[in-house]
């Protein structure tokens, strides 16, 4: 039995990417309009993310205004460590 290619990425190092586009709607370009791309992707390099956006601008009308990328390694919640004294202010 074979593991899932879904699996084999996230051991290789791929998690979960979201990538917020804005772009300019074709008919009226002074409009923004979003989309929201999300897929597994290997942090720092983004290949997927990279190769989504070539095919956008090859093949899609709506030239890009702006990407922005949340990622894991990216944002993370703080870490939180145990203290061993207590210190009292007033």
């Amino acid at each position: 039995m074979t593991a899932s290619q879904d699996f084999r990425r996230r051991i290789e190092g791929y998690s979960l990417t979201t990538a917020e586009i804005l772009y300019h709607l074709p008919d009226f370009p002074h409009l923004l309009q979003t989309f929201v791309w999300q897929n597994h992707d290997l942090f720092p390099q983004f290949p997927e993310l990279k190769r989504f956006l070539d095919f956008w601008q090859e093949t899609l009308d709506g030239p890009l205004h702006s990407v922005r990328v949340m990622h894991a390694r990216l944002i993370r919640p703080t870490e939180l460590k145990a203290l061993s004294a207590e210190f009292h202010l007033h």
